[in-house]
């Protein structure tokens, strides 16, 4: 409701400074991560990295009051010392050597993965997450928000995102179709999965993995949903009233990864 009075109102998009600012930030950080991810050879231990990067880049959310203060402050902590000090396994729901031993055996084909946030949230956690995924030969749809909410990444932006990308695994995969973006049909910081664009359902056909990330996409609205392929279900914990619904603290991690039914 919020969203929609702000657009009728002519906001179309309150926080695009703010989004655009951080992705140029994280762009350039961009490049050491992939030299790192790709000096790992063991594939288990790059794709854990991989999503503890994904964790980390996912603090940087405007719509938690934790996090929205840190950033006004100037206290929003780096992404490296984030991904350093994220808090010690086991975290709240802790799938995550699970998840790199399905992820790594290449059982997938092809994933569609609703990404969050503008800045590090995508630019060095879904991103390169994705393109590990695309090194193991799976094909890979993101879908982004159609319309902006807060600092959530739209499907305009993440497209001229990856347009401009500097990495020749992503600009190749983008430019043969092995990676696609498209507009989930969502204008909120949550997601109804009852409720995508027909271009999102169309992109979606064949998926045998789905990845959600975020607070509002994985854990608040999509934890215990169940789908007939896999699910990956990613997000950093920054509401204290989900903290302790789930059991969990603040700043925990949840990494869901449920087998098709």
């Amino acid at each position: 409701l919020r969203d929609r009075m702000l657009r009728e109102q002519g906001f179309d998009d309150c926080y695009a400074k703010v989004k655009s600012e951080e992705n140029t930030k994280a762009l350039q950080l961009l490049p050491q991560l992939l030299q790192e991810l790709d000096s790992i050879r063991d594939v288990h231990t790059r794709l854990a990295t991989a999503l503890r990067g994904v964790f980390a880049g996912n603090i940087f959310d405007l719509g938690a009051a934790s996090t929205e203060s840190m950033y006004h402050a100037g206290e929003m902590p780096a992404f490296n010392k984030t991904r350093q000090q994220l808090l010690p396994r086991p975290w709240i729901v802790d799938d995550l050597d699970r998840a790199v031993t399905k992820l790594g055996s290449r059982a997938h084909t092809k994933a569609i993965m609703f990404v969050d946030n503008a800045g590090a949230d995508v630019v060095l956690g879904m991103i390169p997450f994705a393109r590990e995924l695309l090194k193991l030969g799976v094909h890979v749809v993101l879908a982004a928000n159609t319309l902006a909410s807060i600092n959530d990444i739209t499907n305009a932006e993440l497209r001229t995102l990856l347009a401009d990308m500097d990495d020749t695994t992503v600009k190749e995969c983008y430019a043969d179709g092995r990676l696609r973006c498209v507009a989930s049909g969502s204008t909120t910081c949550v997601i109804d999965l009852a409720y995508l664009s027909e271009e999102c359902v169309a992109a979606a056909q064949g998926a045998d993995l789905v990845v959600l990330e975020g607070m509002g996409r994985a854990i608040e609205t999509n934890l215990n949903t169940r789908f007939t392929c896999d699910s990956l279900k990613l997000g950093m914990v920054k509401h204290p009233e989900v903290a302790a619904l789930l059991g969990g603290r603040l700043y925990d991690v949840v990494c869901k990864f449920e087998t098709a039914l």
